[in-house]
């Protein structure tokens, strides 16, 4: 009798769920969006913090949302953004930093503009084989993606006049010219502005309209830059919030009408943590004989260990990670850094930890305290006041971190709250949705 019962419960439980996810592909054409930094709370608790934002709650009433996503290591725009159209962690597809590492300073503060970088296959990719037309707009990670038949990547070098003409270049031949002949002048790529974002969001908007794609990406970073310079929850950050929520909508109106049966899904990248004070890490290694500088010019001369930065955590490189005094002494270091209170230094951990949170490229990893971030100038004092007032960048334990996944539309099948997601889990729900496999395996859908 309890075997029978418990049979019937599970039952029971595999209906649910399958009313929940269908088990079969739905072949249908999905519009994803990325909101940079936007914290799942400013959608649900739109109301509670004085947020306007309806095209947003529209989605969260009609479809399915996360109440938290748990993002990758560190959680930077581009590592997450490939993690969202791969799903798998950066040590698997390679964007491991927003920047390369470039310990002598030779790439310019290059990022990682270019998608041959990454290691593994992309929903770009997996769509465009599933014979469906596949566009982007700014997309992180996007330069030269395999798979995108109308591309209007993320790059910028100097911000000068010569951005545009490569960008021209790089983008899909002719696409760039064409659009603008009927809006007008595409935005700068490293115009992060509000106003950049409703700009490329009606370059989005003739192309939901004109080409009609079975998988579009489209990147809004304006939010980010905000609370980069005024913080999360503040009026400058609700106000871009709520341009952003306008431009989001025009974009989903035009797929709407080009596409009735559109899937939309909505996702950031990582949530936002106040912060008040920059820590010169970079000064402590050299102060350590672990950096040799040009103080004048601060240009690298030689290097042993170097930290790679990202916001509210380090990487730290070995130039000979097999060299055991020098582990020795860059250990020390830590240690040393990690028990001065006043650095706000959390912890930091070995390969094999930054192993199981899915990190890579580096032999050890410092976390801050909320509150705390890696300075950038090598002659400042050690703890000084930050230039910005908001970062991510923090493991991806920290709540604070946690991102947005709202999806909505005839083919996602869940409906109201979906719990706590691993960022992995996009990628393989986006391909159900779409009818094809999973660019890499390992997660299931959620919805």
């Amino acid at each position: 009798m309890g075997r029978s019962i418990a049979t019937l419960f599970s039952c029971i439980g595999l209906m649910a769920a399958s009313a929940l996810v269908p088990a079969a592909a739905v072949a249908g054409p999905v519009l994803l969006i990325s909101i940079d930094g936007l914290r799942p709370g400013d959608v649900i608790e739109a109301k509670a913090r004085g947020l306007s934002i309806p095209n947003l709650k529209a989605l969260v009433k009609d479809g399915a949302y996360a109440q938290t996503v748990r993002g990758v290591l560190p959680t930077l725009t581009y590592p997450s953004h490939t993690t969202i159209v791969t799903g798998v962690w950066p040590a698997q597809h390679g964007i491991v930093n927003n920047l390369t590492f470039d310990p002598l300073q030779k790439n310019r503060q290059g990022w990682y503009w270019y998608a041959e970088d990454i290691k593994v296959p992309t929903l770009w990719a997996a769509a465009h084989k599933g014979g469906m037309k596949v566009v982007n707009v700014h997309w992180p990670v996007s330069v030269g993606a395999e798979g995108i038949d109308l591309n209007l990547p993320q790059l910028w070098t100097s911000g000068s006049p010569d951005d545009r003409k490569l960008n021209r270049a790089l983008a899909t031949k002719g696409l760039t010219e064409r659009l603008e002949a009927k809006i007008g002048a595409y935005a700068d790529g490293i115009d992060e502005s509000v106003e950049g974002d409703e700009n490329r969001g009606k370059f989005a908007e003739a192309l939901m309209a004109d080409e009609k794609p079975g998988f579009a990406t489209v990147y809004f970073t304006g939010l980010d830059h905000v609370q980069h310079e005024s913080g999360p929850d503040t009026p400058e950050a609700h106000a871009a919030l709520e341009r952003i929520d306008t431009a989001v909508g025009k974009v989903i109106a035009a797929a709407r009408k080009a596409q009735p049966n559109i899937n939309v899904v909505i996702v950031s990248d990582h949530g936002f943590a106040p912060i008040s004070k920059d820590v010169n890490l970079i000064g402590a290694f050299i102060q350590a004989g672990l950096i040799k500088v040009d103080m004048a010019t601060g240009k690298v001369l030689s290097w042993e260990a170097e930290p790679w930065m990202a916001g509210g955590s380090s990487a730290i490189v070995l130039a000979r990670p097999d060299d055991a005094a020098l582990r020795a002494r860059v250990e020390g270091l830590l240690d040393a850094l990690k028990a001065n209170p006043e650095l706000g230094v959390d912890r930091w951990i070995k390969q094999d930890e930054i192993a199981a949170l899915g990190g890579g490229g580096a032999q050890y990893f410092l976390n801050f305290k909320p509150g705390f971030q890696s300075g950038r100038n090598p002659a400042a004092p050690a703890v000084s006041a930050s230039v910005s007032k908001g970062m991510h960048g923090y493991f991806p334990e920290l709540g604070l971190m946690r991102s947005t996944l709202i999806a909505a539309g005839p083919d996602i099948k869940a409906k109201g709250a979906l719990g706590e997601l691993d960022m992995r889990d996009i990628a393989p729900s986006i391909a159900r949705v779409l009818g094809v496999e999973a660019p890499n395996p390992g997660r299931k859908p959620v919805f």
